[in-house]
């Protein structure tokens, strides 16, 4: 059983930077891979930034060089930190967490980043 709550979404303007935190609970937290996901209005909910429990990251393109995934297995928590800021970054921003051994993943409630001018 792993609950996610994220944090820091806000409105920023372009070229401005901004940290989400996505706080877990779970004692084995630690081996899950964690995922942020965003969602846009009228477009479907897409893969940004993934961390494997072994530390390894994957970003989408429209991202690289400027979103950087990070996580804390002491404090249980994964970060995006979001630097250079454009308004197509503007979404509803999800944390998720999986595990193949565990048939299900978990969501967050989401946070709002609106990047504009």
């Amino acid at each position: 059983q792993v609950q996610v709550v994220e944090s820091g979404g806000g409105l920023v303007q372009p070229g401005g930077s901004l940290r989400l935190s996505c706080a877990a609970s779970g004692s084995i937290f630690s081996i899950y891979d964690m995922g942020w996901y965003r969602q846009a209005p009228g477009k479907q909910r897409e893969l940004v930034a993934t961390i494997f429990s072994g530390g390894s990251t994957n970003y989408a393109d429209s991202v690289k060089g400027r979103f950087t995934i990070s996580r804390d297995n002491a404090k249980n928590t994964v970060y995006l930190q979001m630097n250079s800021l454009k308004p197509e970054d503007t979404a509803v921003y999800y944390c998720n967490a999986g595990h193949r051994t565990d048939p299900l993943s978990y969501w967050g409630q989401g946070t709002q980043v609106t990047v504009s001018s």
